[in-house]
Order: structure tokens, then sequence, then C-alpha cells
């Protein structure tokens, strides 16, 4: 199959791949900023999103999306590397201002996905695999995502290490947008430009989101947290 056998095919997967986990960030950036205004309104949205079928089924899809795009990513490093001989993940007329987050595409890969793993073992874990899996006496209610928001960035570790993750996302997200543009055959001379300049605003306002929300809870979160986290006892969080 082309999809699967040739370069060309593997780009297309690792396209719509990309793409569907930039609209999957998409709707998880609106809904973390949701916590910012309402306390309620945030755990309703984390009550919908628990233990339930359609969730689960979602959550599934989405591990698919990460595992392929990361496998094809990999396989077409390689290639390129063998095919250059060192040199990794080019693309053709590519801009200068691009050229570090072209060249770096695979690493910024794999810091995206170390802070992927962190995310879920601070988020995921305790909400909806606790709540699948019957585990008890967590710090808070795996339905509470509001207190596990502020749990986790009172610590200035965590909220740290989250900001350098989402910075790897950015410059990872801002290549491969229009990269992925390129590779679907949607950018042509006139409009190379022009998906550059919606890329990168599109993306850095979607990464704001999320610095927002980091942020916001990390100076603005509730004083018993911040206290805790002090002390070095930040519960099932950590500091």
């Amino acid at each position: 199959m082309w999809l699967t056998n040739s370069s060309i095919g593997r780009k297309v997967i690792m396209s719509v791949t990309g793409i569907a986990l930039i609209l999957f960030l998409t709707f998880h950036g609106c809904m973390n900023v949701a916590a910012i205004f309402s306390k309620d309104a945030y755990n309703t949205i984390c009550k919908l999103l628990g233990d339930n079928w359609y969730a689960v089924a979602a959550t599934l899809g989405l591990a698919a999306l990460v595992a392929l795009h990361f496998i094809y990513a990999f396989i077409l490093t390689m290639q390129n590397r063998k095919a250059r001989g060192g040199s990794s993940y080019a693309v053709t007329d590519r801009p200068a201002k691009v050229e570090w987050a072209s060249q770096n595409m695979f690493v910024l890969g794999i810091i995206v996905v170390l802070g992927l793993l962190l995310h879920l073992y601070n988020f995921w874990y305790n909400m909806m695999f606790a709540e699948l899996a019957g585990i008890e006496g967590l710090a808070h209610h795996p339905a509470d995502g509001y207190a596990w928001i502020v749990e986790t960035f009172s610590c200035p570790v965590f909220t740290t290490l989250y900001i350098v993750w989402f910075i790897a996302i950015w410059f990872h997200l801002t290549h491969g947008f229009w990269s992925a543009m390129q590779t679907l055959g949607l950018s042509g001379k006139l409009w190379f430009c022009r998906w550059k300049v919606i890329g990168n605003a599109y993306v850095t306002l979607l990464m704001l989101l999320f610095v927002a929300v980091a942020l916001y809870f990390a100076f603005c979160g509730e004083p018993e947290a911040a206290g805790k986290c002090a002390a070095g006892v930040c519960g099932a969080a950590g500091c």
C-alpha cells in the first residue's frame, strides 16, 4: 500500500495525524481555560470525559494517532539520515526562519513525548485510569480535575517542566503546520507564506492558552496547595 510503503505516503500519514493532534490540542486548550473562570464548569467537563465509553474510545483513538505520528516520524528520520549522510527531517523550500526547528523536529518530538508521559502521570493516571481501575486513596477524587490542576501547578518544578514542554510543542507545531499543508499539496508559491503566517499565529495563540493556565494556577492557585508544595508534600502529584 502506497501510504505505508512510499516516502510520500508516510509523509501524508504524518501530516494527517499531525493535523488531527492539533485539533485535539485546540479542544484541550479551550477546555483548560474554562478552569480559570469556573471550577464547576471545568469539573463538569472532566466528569463527561471520565470513564464513559466514548471518552475511553476517544482516548484509545488519540493514543493510536500519537503512536502513528511518532512511528512514522522515526521511520522518515532514519530514511533521511541514511539518504543525506546524517542530516535529519529535511524538507524542500524551507525558509531560514524555521531552519532550526526543521533540523531538530525529531529531537523536539522526543521532548514532546517525554512531556506527554509526565502529563499522563499527573492527570490521566490520577483521573480516567483511576476511575477505570477503581484506585482509591488518591489525594483528590478522579473527577475533580480542578484540584489536580491546582496541585500540579502549585509545584514550581512541574510548572517549569510544563512551560519547557509547551515551548517544544510550539517549535514542533509551527514547523509541522506548514509542512503538513505542503505535503498535502495545499501549499503553492502563494499559499506557502500564507500557511506559514496562519500556522504561526494559530499555534502561538493555542500554546498561550496552555501557558496562561499553567501560570494562572502557579501564581493564583489555592494557598493551601502552594503551602503543601513548599513543604514538599504535594500529594499524588509530588514536587
